[in-house]
């Protein structure tokens, strides 16, 4: 028996659980490590500042957002292995992660709403379709990104009612200007973004925030879903923060559209755990 390691990395968070012989499993969060915002030399840094193991790996498995790209796969093996230079390391896109974690073994639609979003076909053992990812300028429909521009675009656009404009300024001190700064000029637009999808849980039940869900929601099960003739045969299962907090919403919209919507769960972990244990 071996100690196996495994992450699930998103924009935001990555979440680690080593899981040892005859020993409880230790989980440990750390910062998220995308390849498209963070260099080798970052990754590295936040891994010897956050990662604290009690003990090596002997099998590391990692998947993670931009990992579809084989340079960014490259990249991130490469920090991996100088951070564990004895461990067998393996790489995967967060959508196998979330094939694997939602089906097992069995073919279905894995799909990820989170900060970003994606889907892709999952035959049981790899994904043989994927709807393209846009990332959160051009496209992400569904995800936190999306819906909290719409969230910034209904405020600065004066389209929200009274009640719910006081409830915004009265929940966020950003100007307009220090909006569009922290889009147009600050790092890690997208997670600023994602962070206005906290407005919408909080504030459920009014007609434009509903609205506001099932739009971008629905903009997901058009662009992406419907492009996927296995979605009228086969499961669509979701993973992600947004998928979880808006579920209600996902279930009506598989009615509408004659899916059927299986599980959605909030995070991969407990279904990477199942996977790699079985």
């Amino acid at each position: 028996m071996s100690n196996v390691l495994i992450a699930d990395s998103g924009s935001t968070k990555t979440e680690w659980r080593l899981l040892r012989p005859n020993k409880r499993s230790k989980t440990i969060f750390t910062q998220g490590l995308s390849p498209y915002f963070l260099t080798a030399e970052q990754m590295a840094a936040i891994l010897e500042k956050e990662l604290k193991l009690p003990e090596d790996p002997d099998e590391v498995y990692f998947y993670g957002t931009g990992n579809a790209n084989p340079a960014n796969a490259k990249m991130v093996k490469g920090v991996l292995k100088k951070c564990f230079p004895k461990a067998e390391i393996d790489v995967q896109h967060d959508l196998t992660g979330a094939a694997r974690a939602l089906c097992g073994r069995t073919p279905g639609i894995a799909c990820i709403l989170g900060t970003g979003s994606n889907s892709g076909y999952y035959n049981g053992k790899t994904i043989v379709k994927n709807s393209p990812g846009l990332g959160y300028v051009l496209g992400d429909e569904g995800s936190g990104a999306y819906l909290g521009k719409r969230v910034l675009q209904y405020y600065l656009y004066q389209t929200f009612d009274e009640e719910l404009k006081a409830k915004f300024e009265n929940a966020y001190t950003d100007s307009a200007s220090a909006i569009l700064d922290a889009v147009y000029k600050q790092p890690l637009p997208n997670r600023y973004l994602a962070g206005y999808t906290h407005f919408l849980s909080g504030n459920r039940g009014h007609y434009m925030v509903e609205n506001i869900i099932e739009d971008g929601l629905n903009d997901f099960f058009f662009q992406h879903l419907c492009k996927y003739r296995e979605s009228w045969s086969k499961p669509i299962h979701f993973i992600g923060g947004v998928a979880h907090a808006f579920r209600d919403v996902l279930r009506e919209l598989g009615h509408a559209y004659e899916f059927e919507i299986g599980q959605i769960h909030e995070m991969p972990m407990d279904g990477l755990v199942a996977y790699h244990k079985g």
